[in-house]
């Protein structure tokens, strides 16, 4: 059963000078679990919702699916706040600690992508209300961006930055991901082609082969025919706020063409094209065996171009919204 999304309240605990405190959005019978990252100045502070991408990827830019942890999004929201600038970060609904409390369910085929387009629009208009915070602005990571970028388009923000964001509809990227891994045998290229057409249309699909069956099962395969409507590069030319495109040159997810087909899109956007860095915004140069244990390993060396250009970016678009040291 969908969750409505009623009875939006955000409850946010602990010292204003806290580095790192709790914080909690209800929406409906469903509890999302985030951190609050913030300057150790008083408010009130410049401030950044940051969403999280694909699949189980929690608050701290951590995949469920994967070994270890980079913490990605953790280190890119302390940077912030040493910067002067704070952030929220939450686990999106059904990931992390934003489960449902015992005694209730969250059903995989109930979820579509609008829901996650919703919970940080709701987010977003309760840290609005809040008087700690001033300049509130978006920042989406891979899948977040297009959750961003849909945001930005119905509720007022101050600046949006997307980090390794999609430049064309995700079954678009999907084929080709797909079809960019030499191990995959043509045949399942071909049956990647069909499902996708079919989601596409808006039609489920019955029969899916047990080796795709992670990326097609029916259960998800809703939230995919919803996410299917969404295209990045339409939304993102009706965004009203200031926009920071940054891609790093050595993302093997997405890529730089990706960063350039949203500012062709959007040409007052701002566009950052980083060499070395990777799709989890880690400093990884040629190295191939780093870039893949980078996603595991959180010594590896975050972008050191990264932060000062978002940093810079938000400064200059907010910078009247809140005093800064």
């Amino acid at each position: 059963m969908r969750i409505p999304l009623l009875a939006l309240t955000l409850a946010l605990t602990g010292s204003t000078l806290a580095a790192s405190t709790a914080t909690e959005l209800s929406v409906g019978t469903l509890t999302l679990h985030g951190t609050l990252e913030t300057p150790d100045f008083p408010a009130p502070w410049l401030t950044v919702l940051i969403v999280a991408g694909s699949g189980p990827t929690d608050r701290d830019g951590n995949s469920a699916g994967l070994p270890g942890a980079n913490d990605s999004l953790k280190q890119l929201a302390q940077g912030l706040a040493k910067q002067g600038i704070a952030s929220v970060r939450y686990d999106k609904r059904g990931i992390g600690r934003s489960v449902p409390a015992v005694g209730r369910t969250l059903r995989e085929e109930d979820l579509v992508f609008g829901d996650f387009v919703n919970d940080a629009a709701a987010w977003i208009r309760q840290m609005q209300a809040d008087p700690r915070f001033a300049g509130v602005s978006l920042a989406g990571h891979s899948e977040g961006a297009l959750i961003a970028l849909a945001v930005a388009n119905s509720t007022p923000v101050d600046a949006v930055v997307t980090l390794a964001g999609p430049g064309e509809n995700l079954a678009n990227v999907l084929q080709r991901q797909i079809r960019a891994n030499l191990a995959n045998p043509p045949e399942l290229v071909a049956e990647v082609n069909r499902i996708l057409a079919e989601l596409r249309a808006g039609r489920r699909v019955a029969s899916v082969s047990p080796v795709l069956a992670a990326l097609f099962r029916p259960s998800v395969q809703p939230f995919l025919i919803s996410a299917f409507q969404y295209d990045p590069a339409q939304l993102i030319k009706t965004v009203k706020a200031p926009v920071l495109i940054v891609q790093g040159k050595r993302d093997l997810q997405v890529l730089p063409d990706d960063a350039r087909r949203l500012s062709a899109a959007a040409p007052q956007a701002k566009l950052l094209l980083i060499p070395g860095m990777n799709h989890v915004l880690k400093q990884v140069g040629n190295d191939l065996a780093l870039n893949q244990r980078s996603y595991g390993d959180p010594t590896v060396t975050f972008s050191p171009a990264l932060l000062p250009a978002v940093v810079s970016f938000l400064k200059v678009s907010l910078g009247k919204k809140a005093p800064m040291p």
